[in-house]
């Protein structure tokens, strides 16, 4: 079985080695538990203080201050064809972290589609990009692991043909059906017959369809295209803050730090009592 390795790098000094591990340990428990029972993915999650500690054959997810432009953050490959992936720091660099994460691992290359219905009326058989984050990308719609906000993600049944119940469409269930979004989601997908790329979004009141046009020259993946045209993860950024589940997040966090202090000082007993030889003794009765 081969394993996916990804590297999570803070080429910032807002992010501390204690942040960076920890966030590190998240996204390695979604991988694991959430993400691989149902896409059939494996893989690793490991922390490195900076990109010359990455080892070859990792791909590296690195988050920085400032990556000096909006569309430069998301997956991207290198000159020889391998995706690293770029975010952008701010106080929800957690989610967005799982977010890129979880897409570099569903299509790390960043060009596969689905056949499907399209939902536009008016539309026969199109291709849907494959970006298992983006129709519930909200902070409303994360999840914590570890006390850390994590991205949801579609299941593959999201390209279903139709709703059947008892199917769940996000891992978090977020989705009543196939080929849907929720506030703050969209969806994008290729129209061979027009040969232009639509999308359905749900950045306002209601969702909408608009027509991206024909992509006639791109540099990088598809999912490079696109998500550069629509400001994925700067409007990400932006409406975090005033999630509700990011404040739930903040709240629990001191909860969650007493508890894991707390389990630290009772192991720092423990080994000391060991090495003081006044830990309890181990006694036997009425052995052969």
């Amino acid at each position: 079985m081969l394993v996916t390795e990804l590297a999570l790098v803070a080429e910032t000094d807002r992010i501390s080695h204690s942040q960076l591990t920890r966030v590190a340990a998240a996204l390695q428990k979604q991988a694991i538990r959430d993400f691989a029972p149902i896409w059939s993915i494996h893989a690793t999650v490991d922390a490195f203080t900076t990109l010359d500690d990455v080892p070859i054959g990792y791909w590296p997810i690195i988050v920085q201050d400032d990556i000096g432009q909006p569309g430069a953050a998301g997956v991207h490959l290198d000159q020889n064809g391998q995706p690293y992936s770029l975010v952008e720091y701010s106080e929800s660099w957690s989610l967005t972290a799982s977010h890129e994460a979880l897409e570099m691992l569903a299509d790390p290359f960043g060009n596969r589609v689905v056949a499907g219905d399209s939902p536009k009326p008016g539309q026969g058989r199109v291709e849907f990009l494959v970006e298992v984050a983006d129709p519930i990308e909200e902070a409303q719609f994360a999840y914590k692991v570890n006390g850390v906000l994590v991205s949801d993600f579609i299941t593959p049944h999201f390209y279903d043909p139709v709703a059947a119940a008892g199917v769940r469409y996000s891992f978090g269930g977020n989705l009543d059906g196939p080929r849907r979004i929720v506030t703050g989601g969209y969806l994008s997908w290729h129209d061979p017959d027009s040969d232009h790329w639509f999308q359905q979004i749900w950045f306002g009141t209601d969702p909408e369809f608009r027509d991206l046009g024909k992509l006639t020259n791109r540099v990088g993946s598809l999912r490079e295209a696109i998500d550069a045209r629509t400001g994925t993860l700067p409007r990400l950024t932006r409406t975090v803050p005033s999630s509700p589940t990011f404040a739930s997040v903040l709240a629990a966090a001191g909860g969650v730090k007493s508890a894991t202090s707390a389990r630290a000082d009772g192991l720092r007993r423990e080994i000391e009592a060991l090495r003081a030889g006044t830990a309890p003794a181990v006694e036997w009765v009425d052995g052969d």
